[in-house]
């Protein structure tokens, strides 16, 4: 392991009276720091689909389109599998914010440089490249949030720092909308993001702290007294585990895992087939303007925010942290939008954007539940490669499908066809999550 990137040495413990003070305020300081370094990965990961009229315009088909852009797709779940092993054995704070910077300069260069969107190879080139380094964001947050925030309250606070993906992902078509009016260019819609992002990566480094031992604190779990249930916790498990452990006894072994990732896929169909294709769709079949398309988009993202929070709040509360329930509910009523999304005539555009929202608002918070799983599932030295894992599945899975299938799909039979995979995928999503509920309750019944 290179030395910037190993895990922070244990530091000697704080004096008993400093551990409250300390302890609530590096909670709050590393919670800021993942929570708007997560938000600026978004930033440069769904800057590309704004740009993509401008590229039909420049005679690409949707095909091609959904080719290059595959390319973030396929990188990033492989990346967030296997950079999720690395992460797990590596400083958070130092590997989170290498891959935003990364990530930062590939968009840069997207928009100033021609060559850069001169082919699909190219495009897809740089978009595999820019994925693999995306992949360097959740597991870093993950390692941060399962060391620093205990099982109990673990489903709550990551439905809040799950909002990080919505304030990212929404502010992207403000920033699109400013960057055309300052610039009268699209280029600038890759390269003004990157900008932004690499400002945050920097934001990352201050605030971000690996592990709480690091800082001469105690494990969370005996700190809070709250120690997991779903494998048996002990001190032991405070040290870094190899990478042979991490797969083999603790992640390629789970079948509960191997469901919620299938499961996975499918959500991540859903919730790209829908974002992705937004501003293409809404100007090819809706008749919006790009301001209009931009401002939908946003919409999408920033209505994910109170659903996030909501969908946390019921499996921790409502459910009693159970996961699956609020998730087949919050699926069941995204599946309902998507409907009434794609059936709606055109000439009705508060009812498109109303749709939006709603799917929005509804599909958000099964993808964090799914990942709230994945932790739960799994030691906390393992939880990037668990969560990774199931990225790869979302990915590499449901969001290359979103990606390339749905843009051939559509080239092929149209929109209809392309919304029926969309419908079909979120009732397949909902049949795996209910499989791996009923599951679950055989287990914890034995």
């Amino acid at each position: 392991m290179i030395g910037f990137l190993k895990p922070s040495a244990h530091r000697e413990p704080l004096p008993d009276e400093k551990v409250d003070s300390a302890y609530r305020r590096l909670r709050l300081q590393v919670f800021l720091g993942i929570f708007i370094g997560y938000a600026g990965y978004y930033l440069v990961r769904k800057n590309f689909s704004l740009a993509m009229p401008y590229l039909v315009e420049e005679g690409y088909s949707k095909t091609d389109l959904g080719l290059a852009l595959s390319g973030v797709a396929i990188a990033y779940g492989l990346s967030k599998f296997i950079m999720g092993s690395v992460s797990d054995r590596s400083n958070a704070r130092v590997f989170m914010a290498l891959g935003l910077f990364c990530s930062s300069l590939v968009m840069i260069f997207m928009g100033t440089v021609p060559f850069a969107t001169s082919s699909v190879t190219v495009m897809f080139s740089l978009l595999l490249l820019n994925g693999w380094f995306q992949g360097m964001g959740w597991p870093p947050s993950g390692r941060v949030m399962v060391h620093w925030f205990s099982l109990g309250e673990r489903g709550t606070k990551m439905a809040i720092w799950n909002v990080a993906h919505n304030i990212g992902g929404g502010m992207v078509g403000p920033i699109a909308i400013l960057a055309m009016a300052l610039f009268a260019d699209w280029h600038a819609i890759l390269y003004v993001h990157g900008f932004f992002a690499m400002a945050i990566a920097a934001f990352i480094l201050l605030m971000v702290r690996d592990t709480p031992q690091s800082m001469g604190l105690c494990s969370i779990e005996k700190y809070h007294n709250d120690y997991p249930k779903a494998y048996d916790y002990s001190e032991a498990q405070e040290k870094e585990l190899s990478a042979r452990a991490i797969f083999l006894e603790h992640v390629l072994n789970n079948r509960l895992l191997w469901t919620i990732a299938f499961a996975n896929a499918f959500v991540y169909l859903v919730r790209y087939g829908v974002l992705d294709w937004a501003p293409t769709y809404l100007a090819e079949a809706k008749a919006f303007s790009f301001a209009d398309s931009g401002w939908a988009y946003a919409f999408y993202e920033f209505a994910g925010i109170p659903g996030t929070l909501l969908c946390g709040w019921m499996s921790d509360t409502v459910f009693k942290g159970r996961r699956e329930p609020a998730s087949i509910l919050f699926l069941l009523l995204t599946l309902v939008c998507v409907l009434v999304y794609w059936k709606n005539p055109v000439g009705n555009p508060n009812v498109d954007i109303a749709m939006l929202i709603g799917i929005g608002f509804f599909v958000y918070g099964p993808i964090m539940l799914i990942g709230v799983h994945a932790l739960d599932l799994a030691p906390k030295k393992a939880a990037g490669t668990a969560a990774g894992f199931t990225g790869l599945f979302g990915y590499v899975g449901g969001a290359v499908a979103a990606n390339v299938v749905i843009g051939m799909v559509v080239d092929a039979a149209g929109w209809d066809a392309g919304f029926t995979l969309i419908a079909t995928s979120c009732a397949l999503a909902i049949v795996l999550i209910a499989i791996a509920w009923r599951t679950e309750l055989h287990v914890l019944d034995d």
